[in-house]
């Protein structure tokens, strides 16, 4: 079986700009997801997509082999399946066909081995076409999330008169960063991650870390320096 790792890392950012390559516990942030899949013993090619020279250059000195990402997929509105396709395309063309299509994005840069490692296995023992990571949520569309129901009132975003308190309602989870593992048939096939059949593991909230303003990286450079202490 051959596995491929895919990191996708655009140059322009407006909630944290160039945070692809800021440094975080001495070194950059992609460097992070590059060294992960490094990690694996199954990932036998580590490519980055990017339509940015400078993330390039720091990409392709840790080891990872550039994708050129158009810059019509690289803009605030492109889809990023789009550029998943774009860069399977680019890879069976040079490479020929492989397996499996694991997606480590650079703002999760606190996940383990093992996280990727189980998400791979949980997709090759599942009938399922996608494999994504969740941690456990401290809010519940059934107790404590609201939406607007007008200007100035509320309503619980999932109600129920039987739902009186948190232990009552279904167990909830917040979708993750830490990876994403498919086939390059689904990634063909589908529009989306959510579209198809989809599992998924169970990663600890410390792990996963998704960094998209200032006060996210702050917190991932201070568990970040407690990582690298130990």
């Amino acid at each position: 079986m051959i596995h491929y790792a895919f990191i996708f890392a655009r140059g322009g950012s407006k909630g944290l700009p160039r945070k692809n390559i800021l440094p975080l516990a001495g070194k950059p942030l992609i460097n992070w997801s590059i060294d992960i899949a490094k990690s694996v013993p199954a990932i036998s090619r580590i490519f980055v997509s990017t339509d940015d020279q400078e993330i390039a250059k720091v990409a392709r000195t840790a080891g990872a082999e550039i994708i050129n990402r158009p810059n019509e997929l690289a803009s605030d509105t492109a889809s990023e399946w789009l550029s998943w396709q774009h860069a399977l395309e680019w890879v069976e063309q040079k490479y020929g066909a492989f397996d499996y299509f694991i997606s480590l994005p650079a703002t999760s840069p606190l996940r383990e081995t093992e996280d990727v490692e189980a998400a791979i296995y949980k997709l090759k023992v599942t009938v399922a076409d996608i494999c994504i990571t969740v941690s456990p949520s401290e809010r519940s569309p059934f107790f404590n999330m609201v939406k607007y129901r007008s200007e100035n009132l509320v309503d619980i975003v999932i109600s129920g008169d039987e739902i009186v308190r948190r232990q009552d309602v279904p167990e909830v989870f917040d979708i993750t960063t830490v990876a994403y593992v498919t086939t390059p048939s689904y990634i063909r096939s589908s529009k989306g991650v959510m579209f198809g059949d989809v599992t998924s593991i169970c990663v600890p909230k410390e792990r996963a870390v998704d960094i998209d303003t200032q006060i996210d990286f702050d917190f991932a450079q201070f568990l970040a320096n407690k990582k690298v202490k130990k």
